[in-house]
């Protein structure tokens, strides 16, 4: 859960930047809606524009964007099998 955890995290740190100081983070998985919105956050991460920042990375800052993200992914439906259907190929 370590990475799954430091990812949201991540993105909660992000979000307060733009959102300026919330009460509540934007990321969590306490709910199934946040679990959600993680697995969405993930997916759309894991897309080819958004991992290789449209092909500006160097491969090996892809492939180790790529671990971070799947290794967050497995972790996430670990702790809820029924992300999988938002993320089928981390069953």
């Amino acid at each position: 859960m370590k990475s799954l955890q430091k990812y949201i995290d991540q993105k909660n740190q992000w979000a307060s930047l733009f959102k300026g100081q919330r009460t509540e983070p934007l990321y969590e998985v306490a709910t199934a809606a946040g679990r959600r919105r993680v697995a969405e956050s993930i997916d759309c991460d894991l897309s080819p524009e958004n991992l290789s920042c449209d092909g500006e990375l160097p491969m090996s800052q892809v492939n180790a964007r790529y671990r971070v993200l799947t290794a967050a992914a497995k972790d996430l439906v670990k702790l809820d099998p029924l992300m999988e259907q938002h993320m089928p190929e981390f069953c």
